[in-house]
């Protein structure tokens, strides 16, 4: 007797329209801002009525709770996760740092980095956005800070550096270039940024 694998379960037009919804949401966000978001202007944007999105979304802060969370899987699928596999920990470090450039290069979000972009935006607007916001980025942060201290222990970092400052500088550079390349539209600051990460795992090499 043979057994018939199960089938995946095929997704129901509710969830490819919900997602549908927060992929322009993502991309809305670093362009007009996550307050910016709205029932309205999001339905118009995706060409559905205002009732028939807000049957996703029962509020503009679930909205918005929801886009975050859409933007943390996307950033997590394209520059986190492919660095995971990463032979060694600096090896990791320079990936996470890579992936986060690429990212940029590729106009995954029209205005940059949506987590820089939110993070600006709301760090004066306490709240459960902000929070969200808030969280990712320490997240983030703390996967450098961990390659950073994992790399120490492989003996390829220098034993001496601080890793929560080296990782904050690494950041910065990140950071900087997203704004940069944001305004200008160039390619310069994002190669500025990769001769500054080499220049500084250089410096703190072992």
């Amino acid at each position: 007797m043979t057994v018939e694998k199960p089938r995946p379960k095929r997704r129901s037009d509710g969830e490819r329209s919900r997602n549908a919804i927060l992929r322009e949401a993502t991309r809305l966000a670093t362009v007009e801002g996550i307050d910016g978001l709205s029932i309205s202007g999001l339905a118009d944007a995706v060409g559905m009525s205002k009732s028939g999105l807000f049957a996703h979304f029962g509020s503009k802060e679930e909205l918005q709770l929801a886009t975050i969370d859409a933007a943390g899987s996307v950033y997590n699928e394209l520059v986190v996760e492919p660095a995971l596999s990463a032979p060694s920990a600096l090896t990791r470090l320079r990936q996470l740092a890579e992936n986060f450039v690429r990212h940029l290069e590729d106009d995954v979000f029209p205005g940059g980095c949506f987590f820089a972009s939110v993070a600006a935006e709301m760090d004066t607007r306490p709240g459960p956005v902000r929070d969200r916001a808030v969280e990712f980025t320490q997240t983030w942060s703390g996967l450098l800070v961990q390659a950073v201290k994992e790399a120490q222990a492989e003996g390829e970092i220098d034993a001496s550096e601080d890793p929560v400052q080296l990782a904050f500088e690494l950041n910065a550079y990140l950071l900087l270039a997203n704004a940069q390349h944001v305004a200008t539209g160039e390619p310069l600051p994002l190669e500025l940024a990769r001769r500054a990460l080499d220049r500084r795992l250089a410096a703190a090499a072992a």
